[in-house]
């Protein structure tokens, strides 16, 4: 478990993505991810979107909203010239992250998720983000947005959890949510 966690967080933290992998337990419940959305201030919209069809109406407009907040947040990071094409490429990946929640490949729609918040940590906080102590920057910036990094992070660890029935299509819904939920408000 990575030790930069503060203690109020690691109880939901460890619930939510227990460091011996998904491989070996029971899988996140959808209440483990409630309580880490709560505990990053995003627990009321999260709760309601959670029961609001995937297909719904009031699903799509978020969606969209997500989708434009983060083409936002992608356009206004600045950037060395060297570094454009990072941020074209990473613009480029929305479009088929997006098909990916939209055809419910939630394990697929995870790992594209992943790669986008590496490279949006790039474009917001530049070589900071490849180091070795970037969750612990993140919090001395902000808890909640130190937690929404560790949380990228940790992404990886549910690579094939879906895959293998750890987790259910519905849970990797749920830790999804979260992130889009958190940008959404970014």
């Amino acid at each position: 478990m990575n030790q930069s966690l503060p203690h109020e967080y690691r109880k939901v933290a460890e619930a939510l993505f227990p460091s011996d992998s998904f491989q070996s337990k029971k899988g996140a419940s959808l209440a483990e991810a409630a309580a880490f959305a709560e505990a990053l201030g995003i627990g009321s919209e999260y709760q309601r979107l959670l029961g609001v069809k995937k297909n719904a109406v009031e699903m799509r407009k978020f969606l969209a909203h997500f989708q434009n907040n983060l083409d936002l947040l992608i356009q206004k990071t600045w950037v060395e010239k060297a570094d454009e094409s990072r941020k074209e490429k990473v613009q480029d990946d929305v479009p088929p992250f997006m098909a990916r929640i939209e055809q419910g490949d939630f394990q697929q729609a995870l790992e594209q998720f992943g790669s986008i918040l590496e490279e949006l940590a790039y474009l917001l906080f530049g070589l900071q983000s490849s180091k070795e102590d970037f969750t612990e920057y993140t919090f001395r910036i902000d808890l909640q947005m130190g937690l929404f990094w560790w949380y990228g992070t940790r992404l990886g660890s549910l690579k094939d959890a879906g895959k293998t029935g750890a987790v259910s299509d519905e849970t990797l819904w749920a830790i999804l949510l979260i992130g889009i939920c958190y940008l959404t408000n970014f």
